[in-house]
């Protein structure tokens, strides 16, 4: 009875107030800002640096370089938080297994043709057109978050589970496998089915893009804007971030997978059932990832079983970026990444005189900024470093 009267104090002792509870979970959203507000300062200062230096052959670059500045920020925004929302995937599996889910990239893949097979249905059924976009917007995310989750925890399942314990090099083939089926799987099912190889996203009508501003340039004014899908996209992620940080922070749910990634054995033995949990990980991850696909593909308006493979690899580097492990982390390398590719793909043709497309190079930054991390700060920009247990 004394152990039973102590247990519900030493229960609530160990609960957040509400004020630390409202840190944990709104910090990272102000260091995502902040992050932001930091890249796009030190990128734009950096073009401006340059431009001023080229500008003594060509006046004119300057000039153009400071006109397309804001709209290259917004572009990198909505990149970053494209990056950022499937590497929370990556970070999720790995805070937990310390494994690296390389069929990821295909998760996102399958929910982005999950969300165009169900607008597919609605536009057959005549509701698509007079169907609210948020409403729309709210349903797909839901069906293909769902689908996603699903085929993950099922993934985990048949692929991984039975390699736990196996040397690391042997579930990672198995990730690789994985993506390929999911691949060829979704190439079978989209080429057999309406939707195609290259699927069309039908959407209702989201209205038209919102000017920001206007950037005077000779006679004639350059607007900025931003369309209402990179919107929806940019607050979405923000959404899934202080969901998620909930979650791991302030739920039951979350201190169980916070006692797993520390120690299996241990949470095991405390009555945590590891297996439930890491289901339910590779669950979370994959409902995230779908997520992402969904309005990637809503955004850019087509989907392929392939679409997942850059994407992933970037999404990837991003979580490395931030630090492999670290849910804000995850958030900051996609957004830093996002932002240097923008950059890259629109003003190296401007700077090289059109002697290189900006576009094609933009991936080559984007793997050239991975090894360097992983030569000179391997934790990543908000990671820990971490010593091997012996």
């Amino acid at each position: 009875m004394a152990a039973e009267a102590k247990a519900p104090t030493r229960r609530v002792s160990s609960q957040r107030t509400p004020a630390e509870l409202l840190r944990v979970i709104f910090l990272p959203l102000g260091q995502l800002l902040a992050f932001i507000l930091g890249s796009a300062v030190v990128l734009g200062l950096i073009v401006v640096v340059l431009a001023f230096l080229l500008s003594r052959s060509d006046p004119k670059i300057l000039q153009t370089a400071l006109a397309i500045l804001p709209q290259v920020i917004i572009d990198g925004i909505v990149r970053g938080f494209l990056f950022a929302t499937i590497a929370l995937g990556y970070t999720m599996v790995y805070g937990v297994l310390e494994f690296i889910n390389f069929a990821h990239g295909e998760i996102f893949m399958v929910g982005g043709f999950v969300g165009a097979g169900v607008s597919y249905l609605l536009n057959q059924w005549g509701i698509l057109a007079n169907l609210p976009a948020i409403l729309f917007v709210i349903i797909v995310v839901l069906i293909g978050m769902t689908v996603s989750g699903l085929l993950a925890m099922g993934t985990e399942r048949i692929a991984y589970r039975p390699l736990r314990n196996a040397p690391r090099l042997v579930p990672l083939i198995s990730a690789i496998g994985m993506s390929l089926v999911l691949q060829d799987t979704v190439r079978l099912v989209a080429t057999n089915t309406p939707l195609g190889f290259n699927a069309r996203f039908e959407t209702p009508n989201f209205g038209k893009p919102f000017q920001l501003a206007t950037i005077p340039l000779g006679e004639r004014g350059i607007p900025v804007l931003i369309g209402p899908k990179a919107v929806v996209f940019i607050v979405a992620a923000m959404l899934m971030l202080l969901a998620l940080n909930y979650l791991v922070n302030a739920t039951r749910l979350g201190k169980a997978i916070r006692a797993v990634a520390q120690d299996r054995t241990t949470a095991s033995l405390m009555g945590v059932n590891v297996n439930q949990i890491i289901s339910l990980t590779f669950l979370i991850g994959g409902a995230l990832g779908g997520a992402a696909g969904v309005l990637f593909g809503m955004n850019i308006g087509t989907v392929n079983p392939y679409m997942g493979f850059i994407p992933g690899l970037k999404a990837f580097t991003a979580a490395v970026l931030g630090g492999i492990g670290n849910i804000t982390g995850a958030m900051v390398g996609g957004i830093v990444l996002g932002f240097l590719e923008a950059f890259v793909a629109s003003y190296l043709s401007l700077f090289t005189g059109g002697a290189f497309s900006g576009a094609s190079y933009a991936d080559i930054a984007a793997f050239s900024i991975l090894i360097l991390i992983l030569i000179f700060r391997p934790e990543g920009l908000l990671g820990e470093s971490t010593t091997q247990k012996v």
